[in-house]
């Protein structure tokens, strides 16, 4: 009895294309192997399945590797070249990412950004401010000052105001001098009367 024709095309159903492919892909495996043993040939199958399951056979007399190579010289094409070439192009661009930013990193760390400029900036005002009060206060003989247009006998403390002058001398200097008021020996503020 003869098998009819069987019309080859995509199996529907999920399922029986499964089963079919697993049944089909064990066949084909076994005719490589037979291949290999009977005829001493080197044989490689990669196959990918729907679900993108890898199956594969190898001769075990092989490597993938060796039948690509063998394949290449028999073809005279070079699989790897176009790949070679896009990934030596990428690593170029990676060279050149990795250079900006190493010029940027060594740049900031060279120049302080703006705000660190005008702190520093400030700082140094503030220090200037310190030093030139500190001078001050160094140089300062002590007398007792009055404001611009200010009245003496509220600094003074005096009923006779205006006609009495306070001197502050050094701590170890206490005299006393005839004509002098106030200022006792513990103090070093001393007073003068003015003459008429």
């Amino acid at each position: 009895m003869a098998r009819g024709k069987i019309q080859i095309k995509k199996i529907e159903n999920q399922t029986n294309r499964q089963v079919t492919y697993s049944k089909r892909r064990n066949g084909l495996f076994k005719k490589a192997h037979e291949l290999t043993v009977l005829c001493d040939a080197r044989v490689s199958i990669i196959m990918i399945s729907s679900t993108q399951k890898l199956h594969e056979y190898i001769s075990p007399s092989t490597t993938t590797k060796q039948v690509f190579d063998q394949y290449q010289n028999a073809v005279g094409v070079d699989l790897w070249s176009s790949h070679y070439e896009k990934m030596q192009e990428h690593l170029k661009k990676l060279k050149d990412v990795n250079r900006n930013l190493r010029r940027r990193l060594v740049q900031s760390h060279r120049q302080p950004d703006r705000n660190q400029q005008e702190e520093l900036r400030n700082v140094e005002e503030i220090h200037r401010n310190l030093v030139l009060e500190l001078d001050a206060r160094q140089e300062d003989p002590h007398y007792g000052l009055v404001e611009h247009d200010g009245d003496y006998n509220s600094v003074l403390g005096f009923p006779h105001g205006p006609r009495i002058i306070a001197l502050r001398l050094p701590p170890n200097h206490h005299h006393h001098h005839p004509g002098l008021h106030g200022g006792g020996a513990a103090s070093d503020l001393t007073t003068f009367a003015l003459l008429d």
